[in-house]
């Protein structure tokens, strides 16, 4: 219980923060505590219950021009960690990323061509397109939204965060 989902006053999720920042929003009112956890944090005169996801009171423009970097760790973030010719989800050593478009035909190393495979369904697929392997991809590649980098780093997202989320 490290961290806390911060939804924006439309409650589209805007990002996750420490409980010490959700806690220093709550106290400041520029948040408002939708879920807690029913353990309670004390201080001198002051009990309140632990922040799992909270409301900013005021709308937050989210900066629409930003884009996330192409990256080893930001595909495996946006395919989950999960092969997506099996939906095998071994260990991230394990995992590969796998150009769609094979690169010697021509394929770029870009969001709508690359996802993560295993090993095994990697080195089968070879140098071929997904058809010609006759593998499935489990959902296209796309260039992930902004909201995408408020949760690169939480990979274990909370149950109650899921109505939020999707």
């Amino acid at each position: 219980m490290t961290s806390v989902l911060v939804l924006n006053a439309t409650y589209e999720p805007l990002s996750v923060v420490s409980i010490k920042r959700a806690i220093v929003l709550l106290l400041k009112e520029k948040a408002e505590l939708l879920e807690a956890a029913e353990t309670t944090l004390r201080a001198r005169g002051v009990a309140m219950p632990v922040p799992l996801v909270i409301r900013m009171v005021y709308y937050v423009r989210i900066p629409r021009s930003m884009t996330l970097p192409l990256s080893r760790r930001t595909i495996m973030a946006r395919d989950q960690y999960t092969c997506q010719y099996c939906g095998a989800t071994p260990l991230r050593a394990e995992l590969t990323l796998d150009h769609v478009l094979p690169r010697s035909r021509g394929g770029k190393t870009e969001w709508e061509n690359v996802v993560v495979a295993c090993r095994f369904c990697n080195q089968k697929k070879g140098n071929r397109t997904p058809k010609e392997a006759q593998m499935l991809l489990a959902r296209p590649p796309r260039r992930p939204r902004y909201v995408a980098l408020a949760f690169l780093g939480e990979n274990n997202q909370r149950e109650v965060w899921n109505k939020y989320l999707f």
